[in-house]
C-alpha cells in the first residue's frame, strides 16, 4: 500500500518548525474595530456590553467562488441571531490584501476575519507546514478525518500563539496542474515546463524534482503573467482554473495529477477577539464551522461542475496521470526537507484511518 510505502521514506523526518514563504500582493485596509470600544489589554473575553461591531473578512478569490458565499451566508445568519448586533462584510478578490497581507494582518489586528489557504499561513504558525507535503493525503476523506479529529482540532487551538484564533477549517481542493501546449502524464512531461506556484518552498521544490521550472508569485499577477507568456503553466484546483477563465489564458490542457490537497482555515485576529464579548466569541465560533462544512459540500459540488466547463470550453483533461511517477518523483523532496517537519504530527497524520 502506497502509505505504507511513504512512511518509510517518512520516518526519517524530525521535528523542528518549518518557514516557508507564501503569496504577496496588495496591502490590507484597516480593520473594523467595536464601535466605541477602548483597547483592553485582559485575554478574558468581558460579558456583553451592548454595543454593536463590524467585522471585515477577506478573501482572495472571486465573489462565486465556495470561500465567498459560504462566508456571506455566514455572515447572513452572525446578523440574523444576533438580532443585527454583529455584522461581517465579506470582500473578495485580495481587496484588504493578498493571502500573506491578509495573514499578517490578523496577527497585528488590522484585519478581523480571513478565509485562506494554509500556506501563507505557515509563515507565521511554521507546524503548518506539513500540510504542503505531496501526495500527504490518500483522499479527501482521509484529509477530513485528519482535520477534524485531534490533528486538526490541536491546530486551530495551538494556532493561538501566532496571534491567530483558529475557528474552522474548510478547503480549496486537490490542486492540478495546466499549461497550453501539452498532455502531462509523467513527471517527464513537466520538463523545462514554467509554472506559476506559490510562494511555497516545499511547492518549488517538488516541481524542481519534476524537472519543471517553478515561479512563485501572488495570483494577483499570475493571469497577467500566464496571457503573456512569462510562464507556460500553474497549479491549482479545477474550480480556480473554471473561476478564473484559464482557457482564456492560454492553458489549454490540466492534467489531474491531485498533488496536494489544499486545506483552508477560517482564521480570526485574536488581538480583536479577545476584546470581544463572550456571547459575540460564541456566535462567531459556532458559526464559522457551519461555513466551514458548508463550503466543502460547495468546493466538492462546485469542483465537479467546473471540470466539465472546463471540458465544454476545449479545455483537454487528462485523467490518466502515472501518480506513482509522481510519488517516486518527490523522494528527493522528502529528503529535503527532512528535519524541518513534526515527525510526530507527521506520524499521526498517516496513521489516522
Amino acid at each position: 500500500m502506497m502509505k505504507k510505502k511513504w512512511g518509510l521514506v517518512l520516518s526519517s523526518l524530525m521535528s523542528v518548525s518549518l518557514l516557508l514563504t507564501a503569496c504577496g500582493g496588495g496591502g490590507g485596509q484597516q480593520a473594523a474595530q467595536p464601535s466605541g470600544q477602548a483597547p483592553a489589554a485582559q485575554t478574558e473575553a468581558p460579558s456583553d456590553d451592548g454595543k454593536k461591531y463590524l467585522f471585515k473578512a477577506g478573501h482572495s478569490l472571486t465573489e462565486d467562488h465556495p470561500y465567498h458565499v459560504a462566508m456571506k451566508d455566514m455572515a447572513k445568519r452572525v446578523e440574523e441571531k444576533s438580532q443585527g448586533k454583529v455584522k461581517i462584510e465579506v470582500y473578495p478578490l485580495s481587496q484588504l490584501g493578498a493571502e500573506r497581507e491578509l495573514t499578517e494582518g490578523l496577527t497585528l489586528g488590522t484585519v478581523d476575519m480571513v478565509i485562506t489557504s494554509t500556506a501563507p499561513v505557515t509563515n507565521f504558525y511554521p507546524k503548518l507546514g506539513v500540510l504542503d507535503l505531496p501526495f500527504l493525503f490518500e483522499s479527501r476523506e482521509h484529509a477530513y478525518k485528519v482535520l477534524d479529529g485531534k490533528v486538526g482540532q490541536d491546530i486551530l487551538k495551538d494556532i493561538e500563539s501566532a496571534n491567530i484564533v483558529g475557528l474552522a477549517w474548510a478547503e480549496n481542493g486537490f490542486r492540478h496542474v495546466t499549461n497550453g501546449s501539452k498532455v502531462v502524464k509523467t513527471p517527464a512531461d513537466l520538463q523545462g515546463m514554467k509554472l506559476r506556484t506559490q510562494e511555497n518552498q516545499i511547492h518549488l521544490a517538488a516541481f524542481e524534482a519534476m524537472g519543471a521550472k517553478p515561479t512563485p508569485m501572488a495570483w494577483t499577477e499570475a493571469l497577467t503573467a500566464l496571457q503573456s507568456g512569462v510562464v507556460d503553466g500553474q497549479e491549482n484546483p479545477a474550480i480556480v482554473a473554471n473561476t478564473y477563465k484559464l482557457f482564456d489564458s492560454k492553458q489549454t490542457h490540466m492534467s489531474l495529477t491531485g498533488h496536494v490537497y489544499s486545506a483552508a482555515m477560517i482564521l480570526f485576529s485574536k488581538p480583536v477577539w479577545d476584546k470581544l464579548p463572550a456571547d459575540v466569541q460564541t456566535l462567531i465560533a459556532e458559526e464559522a464551522k457551519v461555513a466551514g462544512q458548508q463550503e466543502r459540500e460547495l468546493m466538492i459540488k462546485m469542483e465537479e461542475e467546473s471540470l466539465k466547463a472546463l471540458k465544454d470550453q476545449g479545455m483537454e483533461i487528462t485523467e490518466d496521470v502515472d501518480k506513482q511517477a509522481f510519488r517516486d518523483a518527490m523522494k528527493p523532496v522528502y529528503e529535503k526537507f527532512a528535519g524541518q517537519i513534526d515527525q510526530d504530527l507527521l506520524n499521526e497524520i498517516l496513521n489516522t484511518k
